[in-house]
């Protein structure tokens, strides 16, 4: 795993409800394909990224799970996020990175920008489509 030499700060988007001191490790399922499960953790530079991320989380649960924000601290080396980074998006202006070692939630960040309706309908439409292209590949 190259590391990546963004110096963050860090944040992590979920439906999980953290403190500070815990740690999201991989092994969870995909946001994105459920059927797999992540050998990494996932972060971003982006607080409106995390923000995203955290509002796709709350859309694959059942129940009424509340999207969160994290401010977050990789405890070991990472990578630019290889499902972004060049195959989406030349180099890395997501600022996307992914680590096999866990992430320390450092605080929650409460004043991230949420989407707005019509926005969240565009993601939900997309996220029906892809999880219905076997294409759709994850870089696991």
């Amino acid at each position: 795993m190259a590391a990546a030499d963004d110096p963050g700060p860090f944040f992590h988007g979920t439906a999980a409800a953290l403190r500070p001191g815990d740690l999201l490790t991989a092994g969870r399922p995909s946001n994105y394909r459920p059927e797999i499960t992540m050998n990494h953790v996932y972060f971003t530079a982006l607080v409106d990224g995390a923000g995203l991320a955290a509002e796709i989380a709350v859309e694959l649960v059942s129940g009424s799970a509340v999207p969160h924000v994290y401010e977050v601290e990789p405890t070991g080396p990472f990578e630019d996020d290889p499902n972004v980074t060049d195959k989406k998006f030349p180099g890395n202006p997501t600022r996307s990175y992914r680590s096999t070692d866990p992430l320390r939630v450092v605080r929650e960040v409460e004043d991230w920008p949420r989407l707005t309706p019509e926005a969240l309908q565009g993601w939900r439409d997309r996220m029906a489509a892809l999880l219905h292209v076997e294409r759709a590949e994850i870089i696991n």
